[in-house]
């Protein structure tokens, strides 16, 4: 049985077609069953036939269709709808595709207030000039895929792993669901906790935090959020480890900052960690500001400007 896959990458950065290539020998195990007929990252197929005289956006049909990135102007909405036209399974890719990821940080200003800041210096003759001559309109705001289509897969991640995107492929292959982990990162974090109640207020992760010291287990090191550092894990899916589970930031002995989106689908991870901060008595005015918290999962309207706030 051979399974025909399609891959894009919309509003991304490309890191995720990286984590499929860095899923190493295990992807020649996987061209043994999958043929790709559209992946621009690797092959040359053009959206309006190989001369470019097509009138519409023509996708090849295949079982599996796999984008990345959000969407951020029409042209990604229209790639996006020709892939659900032709593809009868939709794998949204990375946390971009599934919660907007951090293009959406972008959110929080309108198209204008972006153009203005970055289109107009006071040396130009013609400040209110941007660029419009052959670029796709822009959206409103940036979206997460199933804001305009219908996924049947998501696969979060800031890339995800290569381990989950090996193991959903042959999910597919073998005609079965694939199964992600669906606990947080504090859930499978090894860090040492002492309980509520020990830190009134966070600070920025401008200093290393306390621990023995390069070689010495995770276990012996105390949880970060407990040394008073902002740690998304209470409010993030697990999964950026890998089959290994255990956290990557936090191996490097860094905070987890939520690349792998909300725990549960829906979720809203800045509403989830205030809370979980105040049930700990800890200060949230002590927070120099709230939005980044939203880094990765500022789609589905969470993330806006102010004046639309009000």
């Amino acid at each position: 049985m051979t399974v025909k896959v399609a891959s894009d990458w919309l509003n991304s950065c490309s890191g995720c077609e990286i984590s499929i290539v860095d899923m190493g020998e295990r992807l020649l195990d996987v061209l043994k069953v999958a043929q790709f007929v559209h992946l621009p990252a690797l092959m040359d197929h053009k959206y309006f036939g190989q001369r470019g005289d097509g009138k519409h956006i023509d996708i090849p049909e295949a079982d599996v269709g796999i984008l990345s990135g959000g969407l951020r102007n029409k042209e990604h909405v229209e790639v996006a709808e020709a892939f659900r036209d032709k593809c009868k399974i939709i794998i949204a890719l990375g946390t971009c595709a599934t919660h907007g990821g951090i293009p959406t940080l972008a959110n929080a200003y309108t198209n204008q207030e972006i153009f203005k800041r970055y289109y107009s210096t006071e040396t130009t003759d013609r400040p209110e000039a941007f660029p419009d001559q052959g670029l796709p309109p822009l959206l409103e705001y940036c979206q997460a895929l199933d804001e305009k289509i219908a996924v049947d897969i998501y696969l979060p991640g800031c890339p995800p792993h290569p381990d989950h995107v090996f193991a959903a492929l042959v999910a597919l292959v073998e005609g079965r669901q694939p199964k992600l982990p669906e606990k947080s990162v504090c859930d499978t974090c090894p860090t040492r906790r002492e309980g509520k109640g020990s830190v009134k207020q966070i600070r920025r992760f401008l200093q290393a935090p306390e621990y023995g010291g390069a070689g010495e287990p995770l276990d012996r090191m105390r949880c970060l959020l407990e040394q008073g550092f902002l740690c998304m894990g209470p409010v993030t899916r697990a999964g950026c480890g890998g089959d290994g589970i255990v956290p990557r930031c936090v191996s490097a002995r860094v905070p987890c900052r939520g690349c792998y989106g909300p725990v549960q689908p829906k979720g809203n991870q800045r509403l989830d960690m205030l809370n979980a901060l105040a049930s700990n008595g800890i200060a949230i005015e002590s927070l120099p500001e709230s939005a980044s918290m939203l880094r990765f999962s500022g789609a589905h309207g969470r993330l806006k400007p102010a004046g639309a706030m009000k």
